[in-house]
């Protein structure tokens, strides 16, 4: 296993070999875990509750006592939290409710043209299921990125899924956030069959209407699959293996930008890390430092293997990184250059920007307030990271008044013309014929 990032010099590269050097890991959505994610799918749906408890025992190896968490159970877990930790938590949650509030729509009329009026009416989904991963790390930042927005947009209804730890129950942090958040209905079941329950329904756990979160490569298949099916659920967004790249120039520390490649490489093997820099000192530096701090790291077998597919590559100027950087469309961009403020105003495509040598990614992930459910893979050239407007449906209205009516209908009576949809000019046609009649009726009263 390398413990090294390969280096490239850009300029001295062929196109062929250039595209090559932007693309990820080989996606793990194989036909085999699609058939086999959808037989999970199809065993819940044919047996519920009792699915579950057999899928959890077989890929957990536990047995719940129960599916949803007792209300009590969240409280104890809240209370039994290091008041320092319960701060923190309340940090993060605050902070990213106020950013997420700014996000809040204005539904106010628009007159397009007089007498013809227009709004967008803000409504809250129904029901969303929120899925917090629980593998090799609990991770209370993911239900606090998604609850606070699902709280803010009046979701009636909030679930949250989390797999069973090997006491058979949800971590006890994810627990406590849960209760931060004010969710009550929890349920300790993970994988491909958590997001199958949310998405049809069993007995014990009613349907929803969209689904949210990360998981890994048998969740992220399972919410593909169910927001395909009209049956199923809507989910946030495709999702792959998590990513940063970043961007940095002579003025940046090796050592900062090291530590900020191998925290986002602890995620998970097939995470992918990327330095894009103009100076062949600074890539020096920070190779020489990945290599001391990798010593230091809990997780050095997952740093390992997410470094054997990450890679430096140094460029003529900062302005071709960044060229370079908006057709990756990474995840998570850090510019640690003197000029980021500038530089961040031109990026085009990433799901967040970190500007400055001190606004690591970790704040992101944790407490700044931005979200940190992000489009990845690629998929921040034509997704943007979660918001408040995902958890919502904007239904448009309009108005017109009779004016209004008049002067719009041989437009509208037009372009259905050019259609040839005479029904749709009918509906206006008829409209105009009583429009006379009650004019005619109004002159002879006069």
């Amino acid at each position: 296993m390398t413990t090294t990032l390969a280096s490239y010099r850009w300029a001295s590269l062929d196109r062929t070999t250039q595209q090559r050097l932007l693309q990820r890991p080989a996606s793990s959505r194989s036909a085999d875990l699609l058939a086999a994610t959808a037989e999970i799918i199809e065993q819940v749906r044919r047996d519920g509750d009792t699915a579950l408890r057999q899928l959890t025992r077989q890929f957990d190896g536990v047995a719940p006592d129960t599916l949803r968490v007792p209300t009590p159970q969240l409280e104890a877990a809240w209370h039994a939290l290091d008041a320092k930790d319960q701060q923190a938590l309340t940090r993060a949650r605050d902070n990213i409710q106020r950013f997420h509030a700014t996000q809040q729509h204005d539904a106010s009329w628009v007159e397009v043209q007089p007498g013809v009026s227009c709004r967008q009416v803000r409504q809250p989904i129904d029901a969303v299921g929120l899925y917090v991963p629980g593998g090799s790390a609990p991770l209370p930042s993911a239900l606090l990125m998604l609850a606070t927005p699902a709280r803010l947009a009046d979701c009636p209804r909030v679930v949250m899924c989390s797999p069973p730890q090997s006491d058979g129950r949800i971590a006890s942090v994810v627990l406590a956030a849960a209760w931060l958040c004010d969710i009550d209905e929890v349920y300790a079941v993970g994988g491909a069959q958590a997001i199958a329950a949310m998405a049809y329904g069993t007995s014990t756990l009613p349907k929803v209407d969209k689904i949210f979160g990360p998981g890994n490569a048998y969740v992220t298949a399972a919410k593909m699959l169910a927001a395909q099916d009209p049956q199923g659920a809507a989910c946030d967004m495709p999702a792959g293996p998590s990513e940063v790249l970043v961007i940095a120039d002579i003025s940046a520390n090796a050592d900062v930008v090291a530590a900020d490649l191998l925290a986002q490489a602890e995620h998970g093997p097939d995470s992918q890390v990327l330095l894009f820099t103009d100076s062949e000192s600074l890539a020096a530096g920070v190779e020489q430092a990945v290599q001391r701090q990798l010593l230091m790291r809990d997780r050095r077998a997952t740093i390992e293997a997410a470094l054997a597919h990450s890679r430096t590559i140094v460029f003529a100027s900062i302005d071709d990184a960044l060229v370079a950087s908006n057709a990756y469309a990474p995840e998570h961009l850090i510019l640690n250059t003197v000029n980021a403020d500038a530089l961040s105003q031109r990026v085009t495509s990433a799901g967040s920007i970190f500007v400055g040598p001190w606004a690591a990614e970790t704040f992101g992930d944790y407490c700044s307030g931005t979200n940190h459910v992000l489009p990845t893979y690629g998929f921040a050239r034509a997704y943007s990271g979660v918001s408040l407007k995902d958890f919502c449906k904007f239904i448009t209205v309009q108005r017109l008044s009779g004016d209004g009516f008049d002067d719009l209908a041989d437009t509208a009576r037009r372009l259905a013309r050019l259609e040839g949809l005479d029904a749709h000019e009918a509906a206006v046609t008829v409209r105009q014929a009583l429009r006379q009649k009650l004019s005619s009726h109004r002159q002879e009263s006069a």
